[in-house]
């Protein structure tokens, strides 16, 4: 199964929607436009049952197979929001909202989706059910998780989920995937140092945060130098420091840190967080001050479950003839949520030589969309045949 002829006919409308919904880009579980314009279309389709508001803002739409005695339900799953970044692609249906751009792809990924549906809709090649999930809320805000806790999967009976994303510097149009973990969690922390402020020139007379935070943030690296086996990925990154003054001769009362842990097993994060929160009680302790650390869990790691990452492979191959073995990935996915609810596979579908996501210079690769179609169709057609 090549890329299907339908999608290259469909391909100038979709290319039309995926422009539009980057023209207009929204952040988080704000997805109003977005959300409104993916209800329209599905139900302009022919989708069975099309239902807004699940996770917030997240849209669902089911469509039937020409049989359903199979009993099987599969779930393709888009994301929809934007990111809070000025563009700078200088396309020209660049984004209209200041401050907001489709940075990551996510405006292709719904797109995408969307043409899949319409094709799914005409056709129904397939012996089961289909439900294309439209996700708020990727960037930061969990809407994955929203979408389960509102009772996605069981309301609508999903046995097995699939996502996908586009992927800058892998050749337009080709896949990978990996099984097992395969982005990482993305955890946040919060820490805030306290000491004694006073004249810069009567140091004696401090506790001066400003120091303790030079060896707090020396003490945080040495958790993936020294306490975490050297064969685990780890990532530590302290992202942001401000003291509570500005002035050249004042030793501040405090300093503030921001920064993230990305780890790919749940013994490194268990490890992590407590080291975390060692150092920072005895290095306060020991310099005379206090330090607090807030250690939130934020997306967990985001697992491929092997048989449907391997079934996703070789629907990719049909199309592009060959599927690569994806990196490791330590960025954050809340597809993840969905993966801990039902078994499934997210792959990854080639950008071309493009800026990298997130970069105010990045940009959807509207040439991707015939094979991002197939693949969503070929997971539907192949996972449910007729007469299978």
């Amino acid at each position: 199964m090549p890329v299907k002829n339908r999608f290259a006919e469909l391909h100038e409308d979709i290319t039309a929607w995926r422009q539009d919904i980057h023209r207009h880009p929204e952040i988080l579980f704000e997805t109003h436009r977005t959300s409104a314009l993916v209800a329209e279309k599905l139900q302009a389709f022919g989708c069975d049952e099309v239902v807004t508001g699940i996770g917030r803002t997240g849209v669902v739409g089911v469509i039937k197979g020409r049989e359903t005695g199979s009993g099987k339900v599969i779930g393709l799953r888009a994301d929809m929001d934007a990111l809070p970044i000025h563009e700078a692609t200088g396309v020209d249906y660049a984004s209209e909202t200041p401050g907001a751009m489709h940075a990551c792809g996510h405006d292709g990924h719904t797109a995408m989706l969307l043409g899949a549906a319409q094709y799914l809709a005409e056709t129904r090649n397939f012996d089961g059910t289909v439900v294309v999930i439209f996700q708020p809320a990727e960037e930061g805000g969990g809407g994955g998780r929203e979408m389960c806790n509102d009772g996605l999967m069981e309301r609508f009976g999903v046995q097995e989920v699939y996502g996908m994303h586009n992927w800058p510097g892998m050749p337009e149009g080709q896949f990978a995937i990996r099984p097992g973990p395969f982005f990482a969690a993305t955890d946040l922390f919060k820490i805030e140092v306290r000491g004694r402020g006073g004249h810069a020139a009567k140091p004696h007379d401090t506790v001066d945060p400003v120091v303790m935070t030079a060896q707090l943030v020396t003490a945080l690296q040495s958790i993936a130098s020294r306490n975490a086996d050297p064969t685990q990925q780890l990532v530590v990154s302290v992202t942001s420091m401000e003291t509570t003054s500005k002035a050249f001769n004042v030793i501040p009362q405090g300093v503030d840190l921001m920064g993230t842990v990305r780890t790919l097993s749940p013994e490194v994060r268990d490890l992590v967080e407590e080291r975390m929160g060692a150092i920072c009680a005895h290095l306060g302790t020991a310099m005379g001050g206090e330090i607090s650390l807030d250690y939130q869990r934020n997306y967990p790691v985001m697992v491929n479950h092997e048989e449907p990452t391997a079934f996703a492979a070789e629907v990719a191959k049909t199309i592009s003839g060959q599927c690569d073995e994806a990196p490791l990935v330590m960025g954050g996915e809340d597809f993840a949520f969905m993966l801990e609810e039902r078994p499934g596979a997210y792959i990854l579908v080639g950008n071309g030589d493009t800026a990298m996501v997130h970069h105010p210079e990045y940009n959807f690769n509207d040439e991707v969309i015939p094979s991002g179609c197939s693949w969503w169709a070929g997971i539907a057609e192949q996972r449910m045949p007729l007469g299978g």
